[in-house]
């Protein structure tokens, strides 16, 4: 039975969002189609009739998620404006709750090193993702009408990705939120962002 244009984007949507967290909860290489279709409640034929090949999903998943997470920090941008709004984005990003939940979190950060072992096409769809993320923090980063530079932005997101990287490694709580919490402040620093205090993080459990 043909499946018409709305429930076709449908399944397209049930399978990236579902690829996308696996591939963040579980790395690229352990997520198989099956786990993929299983999990969006969808036949092979189905996934492959949307995309072709994993190295397809995949591209294609890291701009869905990739997206999902600009968009978190739109909305930072709009509840916190001006200055406030570079220092919200690496508090949240730098957070116990980011850092305990791969599968919904930065997929830039969670899949960055195993996307040096993947096809072209994923390393292009990875590396044009990157591109436009440093652009946009670049934008949220202006502060008093200043423009940033685009190294400050490069700069940033890779303290604040190395960091998570890190916190998410360790196997002490307490170092991993040593961790999270210095990055947090040198980054704040280093972006020049002065007068605004990174919100208290609750108490160790």
């Amino acid at each position: 039975m043909r499946v018409s244009k709305e429930k076709a984007a449908d399944n397209r949507q049930k399978i990236l969002a579902s690829a996308a967290r696996l591939f963040r909860e579980r790395g690229i290489g352990a997520t198989g189609v099956d786990s993929i279709t299983g999990d969006a409640g969808l036949t092979h034929g189905g996934l492959y009739s949307q995309f072709g090949s994993k190295a397809a999903i995949t591209a294609a998943a890291i701009g869905f998620a990739t997206r999902r997470s600009k968009h978190i920090w739109q909305r930072t941008a709009e509840r916190k404006p001006g200055s406030k709004t570079f220092p919200a984005i690496v508090d949240s990003y730098l957070s116990r709750a980011h850092r305990d939940a791969p599968g919904r979190g930065c997929v830039l950060a969670a899949l960055g090193a195993d996307i040096a072992r993947q096809p072209a096409a994923v390393r292009r769809a990875f590396s044009k993702e990157l591109r436009y993320t440093f652009e946009m923090l670049a934008e949220l980063m202006a502060h008093d009408a200043q423009p940033r530079r685009p190294d400050d932005a490069i700069a940033a997101f890779a303290c604040m990705t190395g960091a998570l990287i890190l916190a998410r490694a360790v196997d002490d709580q307490i170092f991993s939120d040593r961790i999270l919490k210095a990055a947090a402040r040198r980054v704040v620093q280093l972006a020049g962002v002065r007068g605004v205090q990174l919100r208290r993080r609750a108490k160790r459990r």
